[in-house]
């Protein structure tokens, strides 16, 4: 069991004196289980703080079949999943063929203020942040000192806000980068006094980069694994100002450089194999991965995460045994023809980042699961074949990462040809070490870059890491009528759409039960 779940697992039940999320960031007590008695004790403040980030695994502390979101389905309301279908059934890199609620309108960026997904994602980032605030509300030194709480344990305490402030500018950012303009709330407003107020796009990159710098020398440098670094904030500071001019419309590329190379300084380095990242035990000897979310198939269980990922990437009739998940396999998403495509011959072994099963590659009916190709990336087994133990054969302990080196490496290389500063010549370099490992030798090695291929490798490095929607808005392709994929807009051509599907739409509901909101423009 990987050593964050012995925490997740007791500290999932302490925040279940709060609601399921109304969607409004006030979420109140409906039970005598009162905040003196859940921060009472170090340890209690200790579950809590892990409960913030169990949200990241489970749908609640509950186990599989409950949720911590109200008005979707349990299964499906897990924060991976929901970014995942987002950022990736949006774009050129991924289809789904289940008829489900709001699916086929991610596929046709057809989505409106009542998708479903878009308004589980919307909730389940608010809900984390809900939890953070309430953790930065309860961890002040006044709150400790009434609770005679001091000495070791008081340090202890004090020194994990900085971690909860990070978890809470990730989902801001979230929040920022998919629907622009939220209501905002921090640990300094009283709950449920006041409908929150919305707050503009530019103003939200203001208030997570101020809080990303406060609290940089404050994350420790290293730290229990699937929990916050110094260099995740530098991470995500990098990720933040790489895309600053899509969300204040003011570049900062020579911060996303200088943040990328702290990144690349702090010691991490590439795993030597690719596949390996992405196997059940990616959490041991991987010197690459930053930060991840933590599953564990008999701790962690939920139907969204990593067995998500796997069951829905591969169907019953291609042996599910070898992906470690002996009863699965569910036949839902696999790849847009253009993603196998960027591979140029994909079937053969030039690029080992490429992983597709084999079959027809062109997607004609998008409700067929075998109109393009699977991608077999992620499995549920280890580097020596083992499968994990696994509750009913379809869970996964995989873990996802957020964030792993090669984006500092690309984020560096970007920013260099964005006029961010550093060396054109360092970046190439960079970009070549990715190469090296996935050819495994000199044969991919590049003499020059461009905007363009670094786009290409992004794809190639991150696909299906539900990176994709972001990078193609900040290379104005996401919408634009030049670069198409099937299925965009609706047909299976592909077409341009209307530029305000950038941003998603705010929640109908929300809208509804917050006066103090306006819908983005275009909805």
């Amino acid at each position: 069991m990987k050593t964050l779940h012995k925490i997740l697992t007791g500290g999932a039940i302490l925040l279940a004196s709060f609601t399921a999320c109304k969607k409004d960031l006030n979420l109140k007590p409906t039970n005598d289980i009162t905040a003196d008695k859940v921060y009472s004790t170090p340890e209690g403040y200790k579950q809590v703080l892990f409960k913030v980030y169990a949200s990241f695994a489970t749908t609640s502390g509950k186990g599989s079949g409950d949720s911590d979101l109200g008005g979707i389905d349990a299964g499906a309301s897990d924060f991976f999943r929901l970014y995942w279908n987002a950022q990736e059934l949006t774009t050129d890199e991924a289809l789904c063929v289940w008829n489900d609620p709001g699916v086929f309108d991610l596929n046709y960026q057809t989505y409106t203020s009542d998708n479903i997904i878009l308004q589980g994602l919307y909730t389940r980032s608010i809900y984390q942040i809900t939890l953070a605030n309430e953790f930065l509300r309860e961890s002040t030194p006044e709150k400790l000192a009434s609770r005679n709480i001091s000495g070791a344990d008081a340090s202890e305490i004090t020194a994990s806000r900085a971690e909860a402030r990070f978890l809470r500018a990730y989902q801001y950012w979230v929040l920022m980068d998919m629907f622009g303009n939220p209501p905002f709330l921090t640990e300094a407003n009283e709950i449920g006094k006041v409908a929150p107020k919305q707050i503009k796009r530019a103003d939200l990159f203001n208030y997570v980069e101020s809080e990303l710098l406060a609290i940089e020398n404050e994350l420790p440098v290293s730290n229990e694994y699937g929990r916050a670094t110094r260099a995740a904030g530098q991470m995500l500071l990098s990720r933040v100002y790489l895309n600053a001019a899509v969300y204040t419309g003011t570049a900062k590329n020579t911060e996303a450089v200088n943040y990328a190379s702290k990144v690349i300084g702090g010691g991490y380095r590439l795993h030597s194999q690719y596949k390996n990242l992405f196997l059940s035990d990616n959490n041991q000897g991987n010197p690459e991965t930053i930060f991840a979310i933590n599953y564990d198939a008999n701790f962690t269980q939920n139907f969204g995460g990593t067995t998500f990922l796997i069951n829905a990437a591969i169907s019953s009739d291609m042996d599910p045994a070898s992906f470690g998940v002996p009863n699965g396999g569910w036949g839902g998403i696999r790849s847009a023809s253009t993603l196998p495509l960027m591979f140029g011959d994909y079937s053969g072994n030039t690029d080992k980042r490429a992983m597709f099963f084999a079959g027809k590659l062109e997607n004609d009916n998008i409700a067929v699961f075998k109109d393009g190709l699977a991608v077999i990336k992620f499995r549920n087994v280890s580097q020596g074949g083992i499968t994990p133990p696994s509750n009913a054969g379809t869970f996964s302990s995989v873990d996802f990462p957020l964030f792993r080196l090669p984006e500092a490496y690309l984020n560096y290389a970007e920013g260099v040809l964005r006029g961010g500063g550093g060396t054109t010549s360092q970046a190439l370099a960079y970009v070549n070490l990715l190469r090296q490992r996935a050819y495994g030798n000199d044969s991919g090695r590049l003499n020059s870059i461009s905007l363009d291929v670094i786009l290409s490798e992004r794809a190639k490095e991150f696909y299906w890491e539900g990176y994709r929607r972001t990078d193609l808005i900040r290379f104005g392709k996401f919408t634009d009528g030049s670069y198409l994929w099937p299925f965009k807009g609706g047909i299976k051509g592909g077409r341009g759409v209307e530029a305000t599907r950038a941003l998603f739409p705010l929640p109908s509901a929300d809208l509804i039960a917050n006066p103090n909101l306006t819908q983005n423009p275009g909805y």
